[in-house]
């Protein structure tokens, strides 16, 4: 049924392919087991259009309700007026302060509308703004619980700026260059790419000196890299701007501001144009699951209520991140955040976003202490929170039918089914879903198991079992096992032998052999079983050493462990470089055979005994041979497609920092006979910890 997926539109205003039913229940055609939940469909997608009834009626569609950003914050006119609106009902008074008016608090006042909207113009002077370009501005409300003056940041502020030396709190800055500094962009944007290579990355910690590294420099030293890699599609963590440095980038306080210590809004999007002009598509990591609960640089208490974005009380808060939680379900919220994805895909240029923390979003426990083990049940009922669920469906709607590319990712650790369904089937519209559990396996076994003891049955499964027809992006391991408190993979295989023993000038010892040989066979197993996208975390790709740590009070403000050192893949002395090479080989030989966006792969032997796991996937023949001591020779496997066969990638090759011992020379002619129920086998040697990926010799030209 994953066809049905395939022919049926991502618009709730659509009707789905065949005879599908057009009331949310159609989904129910692709996965049986949800019929008994058809009025829970039925609710969520009935409330989303009803929803978008609402706002064709009251503004004229989703299109001009996503344009906020032209309607509140600061408005530059033709002839130098400035117009600013805010939101803010519970306020009494307010008025716009800032360098402009020598923070006189009573200059400027503002007027209120019945809708609890303050607007001011402040006229301009011969054709241009009297509010300099960059300069500093607040909004000042009077509240009714003591009357007392409150400054705020604009909610749409699209700069904002730190001094640590004076202060933690931002301050906001009126953003209006010059024609002549304004970045024009030059590239346009690459089509959606059929298989999605996603490269992790944060700007900040893109250089191995010990700073916060800048747009400008992620341009010049890193998209070269990324492009070299073979990765076409690059998710940037850390740009909305978030006061603490070392939350990652999750606490965001000004949604619209791109983080200005990495440099200015322009740079990034001289970062972005410079990508694309590299055929790279470029997603945004967007946090709409929470909001930093700062008051004087965030939104909130912005009015003086409890309640104004957030839900009120304790359902407004989230114990765990100790954030804010946004009120999915009230009129003026969702024109903030539908606009907020508007903007980054507008102003910046993004391509897509991946959505962090989904789950929350979903469920009105956000997934606080609930283990889920897959039971349908969890999935509806009173724990679901509709209204994040049909923010994300309105989500989905509007940059679908506005940008016909987009790509949107779901980070959801429940596996709520539907989640990469079309809207028309009464999905809630993700094109991927992340295959969180697949890098909690690998790191659950280097914690726990010898080698000998990996469970290839297992791990098969792990890597298939995925909902049929909603796409995954699988990975070995993302950024959560890069912080901290964690290890990287190849940091759990070699630990302390990566400070002595990774130059080629030192004894390969067999904890570094051994490791090498592993991040490569779990890389490569994952790329070809694991989903139809793959994801790697910056600097992981060659095995960066260490953890990932911020600079914060615990470890006295240090830069050590907050970079990226791809220095270490430059000295052609250390052995990482051959983990990077692989990494490049793999990238380009999916972009050669396409393997991501190929039907699932078929597994035709999980031998246990031999620790062997051979499966077929986009014409080609990928044998694992995981067994710590055994090699085999003259190993029969079976494949179903007849013909001469030649080996395009194996990861015992020199070049890869492997033993040499496959001769890749070597042609291989399948012999008509059934073996593990196909219908032609051929032979191979297979030493231990190796993989080969074969090809028909008619595709190598």
């Amino acid at each position: 049924m994953a066809d049905l997926s395939n022919a049926s539109a991502n618009s709730i205003a659509d009707n789905p392919a065949g005879d599908a039913p057009n009331d949310g229940t159609g989904i129910v055609r692709v996965d049986p087991w949800l019929s008994p939940f058809k009025d829970a469909l039925r609710s969520r997608y009935s409330k989303t259009q009803q929803w978008m009834k609402k706002i064709d009626e009251t503004e004229g569609g989703i299109e001009k309700f996503s344009r906020g950003f032209e309607k509140y914050g600061f408005l530059v006119q033709h002839n130098g007026d400035v117009v600013y609106r805010e939101w803010a009902p519970n306020a009494l008074r307010a008025y716009l302060i800032g360098d402009f008016n020598n923070w006189n608090r009573d200059a400027t006042p503002m007027t209120k509308n019945e809708f609890g909207v303050f607007e001011v113009t402040v006229p301009g002077k011969d054709g241009k703004p009297v509010i300099p370009h960059d300069s500093k501005i607040k909004v000042s409300f009077v509240t009714p619980n003591d009357h007392a003056r409150q400054e705020r940041i604009p909610a749409w502020i699209k700069r904002v700026t730190q001094d640590l030396s004076v202060s933690p709190v931002y301050d906001a800055r009126f953003w209006n260059p010059p024609k002549e500094e304004q970045y024009v962009f030059k590239n346009k944007k690459p089509p959606k790419p059929e298989s999605a290579r996603i490269y992790e990355a944060h700007v900040g910690i893109s250089s191995p000196e010990p700073k916060v590294a800048t747009y400008k420099e992620f341009t010049n030293n890193i998209l070269p890299r990324i492009h070299h890699l073979g990765y076409n599609v690059i998710q940037l963590m850390a740009v909305m701007e978030h006061a603490y440095y070392a939350s990652f980038g999750y606490q965001i306080n000004s949604f619209f501001a791109a983080s200005s210590r990495y440099g200015l809004p322009e740079d990034l999007k001289e970062l972005i144009d410079t990508a694309h002009g590299l055929g790279i598509t470029v997603l945004l990591d967007v946090v709409h699951s929470h909001a930093s609960k700062n008051v004087l640089d965030g939104l909130n208490m912005f009015d003086g209520s409890d309640h104004l974005y957030f839900h009120e009380g304790a359902k407004g808060r989230h114990e765990l991140w100790d954030s804010r939680l946004f009120n999915y379900g009230h009129h003026e919220v969702l024109r903030f955040l539908l606009s907020n994805l508007r903007f980054w895909m507008d102003e910046y240029q993004f391509d897509g976003f991946r959505f962090d923390g989904v789950t929350s979003m979903l469920y009105s426990h956000h997934g606080i202490g609930t283990g889920f083990s897959g039971g349908y049940h969890e999935y509806f009922g009173p724990g679901v929170d509709e209204e994040g669920v049909v923010y994300l469906m309105l989500a989905n709607e509007m940059l679908h039918n506005l940008y016909p590319g987009v790509i949107t990712i779901a980070e959801d650790v429940s596996g709520m089914p539907g989640l990469c369904v079309p809207l028309s089937l009464g999905g809630i519209g993700f094109d991927y879903r992340l295959a969180m559990a697949v890098p909690d396996l690998y790191i659950k076994w280097l914690k726990e198991k010898q080698d000998i003891d990996w469970d290839m049955g297992n791990l098969t499964f792990v890597l298939t079992n995925r909902r049929h027809g909603e796409k995954t992006i699988a990975y070995a391991e993302s950024h959560d096992q890069a912080l901290v408190g964690d290890k990287t993979l190849l940091f759990w295989l070699c630990d302390a032998q990566m400070y002595t023993n990774m130059s080629i000038l030192s004894e390969e010892t067999a904890v570094i052999s051994r490791g090498l040989s592993m991040h490569k066979l779990i890389r490569l197993i994952t790329h070809g079983l694991g989903g139809e996208g793959y994801l790697n975390f910056e600097g992981n790709e060659f095995g960066h050493p260490e953890w990932l740590d911020f600079p914060r009070e615990g470890n006295n403000n240090s830069f050590h462990y907050a970079r990226r050192q791809f220095n270490l893949v430059d000295d052609q002395n250390l052995r990482y470089r051959f983990l990077n090479e692989f990494d490049s080989k793999m990238q380009w030989t999916e972009q050669k055979y396409g393997w991501l966006h190929s039907p699932q792969a078929h597994v035709s032997l999980k031998h246990e005994g031999d620790k062997v796991v051979v499966f077929e996937r986009a014409g080609l023949l990928w044998i694992f041979n995981w067994h710590p001591q055994s090699s085999f020779t003259d190993y029969r496997v079976g494949v179903e497609q007849e013909g001469t066969y030649r080996i395009v990638l194996c990861t015992d090759s020199k070049e890869f920092g492997g033993h040499g011992n496959v001769d890749e020379s070597t042609r291989f002619f399948t012999t008509p006979f059934a073996w593990n129920e196909r219908k032609n086998f051929l032979q191979v040697y297979i030493p231990s910890r190796t993989a080969i990926i074969l090809a028909l010799e008619s595709t190598l030209s």
